[in-house]
């Protein structure tokens, strides 16, 4: 917005940052004439590299933090998996019981209390990948309309997608080590009469 249109809404106005456009190959010259132009110690002059990194550093730690929250909803998320396929060996203590009266060996059952879980995990996985995806689409499509980011692209991180596929695989395989335990521990005859 024009600063005449901000100016009644502010107390005081002060200029933060000043951009100033050399010619190619003059940068340096016109850093050292406005450096000694102004004499100031508290005045920090950056040149178009310099300025990038520090722009880049800031989204590198907004990406940092996200990773950190990514991290804690890991962690909910194991613990969430271990609860569902514990209540679900409860409640399915009867027809554990029958499989293992008609024949199913207690490694069969464990493994498809992993499968189980691997697919829980996954299914949760692939919908926040897509959820995130488009979010991250639909909000970069909105900032590239408007002024704010007119360079921006998006680029999705395939390796990182598949990695964090992995080890949701692998997060599935370990929420299901205790409930899968449970599940094969079960007394067959005390099973059955579960209700």
């Amino acid at each position: 917005m024009p600063l005449k249109t901000l100016a009644p809404h502010m107390a005081a106005q002060r200029d933060d940052i000043i951009l100033v456009k050399a010619t190619a190959g003059h940068a340096n010259d016109v850093q050292e004439r406005v450096k000694t132009a102004l004499h100031n110690p508290l005045v920090k002059l950056q040149g178009h590299q310099a300025l990038q990194q520090e722009v880049t550093g800031s989204v590198a730690l907004l990406l940092n933090m996200v990773y950190g929250l990514l991290g804690m909803a890991l962690i909910i998320s194991v613990l969430s998996v271990v609860n569902t396929m514990a209540l679900s060996v409860f409640a399915r203590s009867q027809e554990i019981g029958m499989l293992r009266a008609i024949g199913m060996r207690r490694e069969g059952i464990r493994r498809m209390i992993r499968l189980e879980s691997i697919v829980i995990s996954l299914f949760g996985s692939v919908l926040g990948i897509v959820v995130g995806t488009f979010t991250a689409w639909a909000m970069g499509t909105v900032f590239s309309h408007s002024k704010l980011l007119s360079g921006y692209t998006m680029q999705i991180p395939w390796e990182r997608i598949l990695l964090f596929l992995a080890a949701s695989a692998a997060v599935g395989v370990l929420a299901a080590l205790w409930p899968a335990r449970r599940a094969a521990a079960l007394n067959t005859l005390q099973a059955i009469k579960a209700q």
